[in-house]
């Protein structure tokens, strides 16, 4: 079995989760709990329900499935060596189902367009591909259209572009379709996107956000003719099996070291469209925490912080700094991930045009 990001597993339970990233113990995967049948979970939150009338599914939101997982599933947890710790995962044992994205694409291709969403799938995606000279199997689909409980009235269009080439041709083809197709517009392209967030982060501003959100192309409006409302489009980078190499290794260890606050220049930026988004660094100046040499790259499992820099650029990076064990090989990084003083991590460019 060969999966990678944003695959799904479906469990006999009636859980779906999502494959996280590409760093996977042998047998298993490390998975983000998304969805939950009615028969195991039951959310009061407007926003979670998937299928009408009756929910087919409730979508998790913040820590809703980890709890679950960890209270009443703990099946659904692998060994990860290099932290020598537990995480959400599936056990290849234990799948009974699996959903890739690239076949949802082909599948809602396929399907007869007799709903409004569908419609506007069609209409999008030729756009799209018309502009960026890309075709169907540069693609796939997540969220409810992979799973088939979209709602045609409320549901937004949720592609995947697989490998950086690719997705730098859709980036260039949105950039133009921007400005020259009056029914797409960048998502961020004013401050109305994100003024109703509510926003925690204490080093990062909500217009720092914008700024970095709206030159990662990759989020869009389109104002649907057939579906009479702009339905919300987004296209989430994700390797291509030449780019999967996975390089989880069960012998390297990971040791947290401390808290940092750096200037550093990106140095390489090929894998930041990704999860994890990884950037080679050179560091400039440390603000705060250990001076300490050997620090090679940021690490982040945050999607707030993918695509964030390139090339060339200088940021300020806080999180959490760690040492990387592998044999005789040690080096450091900063690592930008789920735990305590989340809302304090950041990764911003320092000098914004």
């Amino acid at each position: 079995m060969k999966l990678r990001d944003r695959d799904a597993i479906l469990t006999k339970e009636g859980l779906i989760f999502r494959v996280y990233g590409y760093l996977h113990p042998k047998g298993a995967y490390v998975c983000d709990p998304e969805y939950a049948s009615p028969d195991v979970f039951e959310s009061t939150n407007p926003r979670a329900r998937r299928g009408e009338p009756t929910p087919l599914f409730y979508k998790f939101f913040a820590d809703e499935g980890m709890k679950l997982i960890l209270n009443h599933y703990p099946q659904y947890t692998v060994y990860y060596e290099p932290l020598q710790k537990n995480l959400v995962g599936v056990n290849e044992t234990d799948i009974a189902q699996v959903r890739k994205p690239e076949v949802g694409l082909q599948q809602v291709l396929e399907k007869e367009p007799n709903d409004v969403l569908l419609k506007a799938f069609h209409d999008l995606f030729s756009r799209v591909c018309d502009q960026s000279g890309l075709s169907a199997k540069d693609f796939g689909v997540f969220g409810s259209l992979l799973h088939g409980f979209y709602h045609p009235n409320f549901s937004d269009l949720d592609f995947i572009v697989y490998g950086k080439t690719n997705m730098d041709k859709l980036c260039s083809a949105l950039d133009v379709l921007y400005k020259e197709d009056p029914s797409l517009r960048n998502e961020f392209d004013h401050m109305a996107a994100v003024e109703s967030k509510d926003w925690k982060f204490v080093n990062y501003s909500l217009e720092e956000y914008l700024w970095h959100q709206r030159r990662k192309m990759i989020y869009a409006y389109f104002d649907s003719k057939d579906a009479k409302r702009v339905v919300k489009a987004e296209f989430e980078p994700v390797k291509s099996w030449e780019e999967n190499v996975n390089e989880f290794n069960q012998f390297a260890r990971i040791y947290h070291v401390g808290w940092i606050k750096a200037i550093v220049e990106i140095t390489d930026d090929k894998d930041a469209p990704y999860i994890p988004s990884v950037y080679k660094i050179d560091v400039k100046e440390v603000l705060d925490g250990p001076e300490i040499g050997g620090i090679r790259r940021i690490f982040s499992y945050m999607e707030e912080f993918r695509m964030q820099a390139k090339t060339g650029e200088r940021v300020l990076v806080e999180g959490n700094l760690e040492r990387v064990v592998d044999g005789t090989d040690t080096y450091y990084q900063i690592t930008l991930s789920y735990g305590p003083r989340y809302y304090e991590q950041t990764l911003k460019v320092i000098d914004r045009q």
